[in-house]
């Protein structure tokens, strides 16, 4: 069983800009979801597709298992996804052994910009890049779960520049 174990911050500026290693563009859709589980698929660049299983209640640390399955059958499960459909360029950035993922929304969440890093244990503590605001780590309402199974785009998005 595999395990996710990350920590999620706002993301200040654009200084992460000059550090990108690579990008994906994600649709990203839940097919279940519940208070301590959610199923999703998950479209990469039109190219690569998961399904991916999410078991817990802990915001750090939860069970997670992914398998690759066909495209067309990840366009078809979107179609019938509960709630909305996330739409999202992800950007990857090195900074001092770890891997950031930093989330450009766009679509309803058009202007939120978050950034996760991933840790082998809880007990990690990786170097907060300059770029990194407040720690969201324990709330839910960045949850790309909770953002799908309801709009808070005001909520969330306030005050942010709207731009796709």
């Amino acid at each position: 069983m595999a395990k996710e174990i990350e920590r999620k911050f706002l993301v200040e500026g654009d200084g992460w800009r000059d550090e990108v290693a690579s990008s994906s563009d994600f649709i990203q859709a839940y097919i279940v979801t519940m208070d301590d589980r959610s199923l999703r698929v998950r479209l990469m660049d039109e190219e690569r597709a998961t399904l991916t299983l999410k078991i817990g209640t802990d915001m750090i640390s939860r069970d997670e298992f992914e398998y690759a399955i066909p495209v067309a059958d990840a366009r078809e499960m979107i179609a019938a996804a509960v709630g909305i459909v996330l739409e999202k360029t992800r950007y990857n950035v090195d900074h001092e052994g770890f891997t950031w993922e930093i989330d450009v929304y766009h679509g309803t969440y058009a202007g939120l910009v978050v950034a996760e890093v991933e840790m082998e244990d809880e007990e990690q503590d990786p170097a907060l890049p300059a770029w990194v605001g407040e720690e969201v780590t324990g709330d839910r309402r960045y949850s790309n779960q909770m953002m799908a199974a309801t709009d808070m785009s005001m909520e969330l998005c306030d005050g942010v520049s709207h731009k796709a």
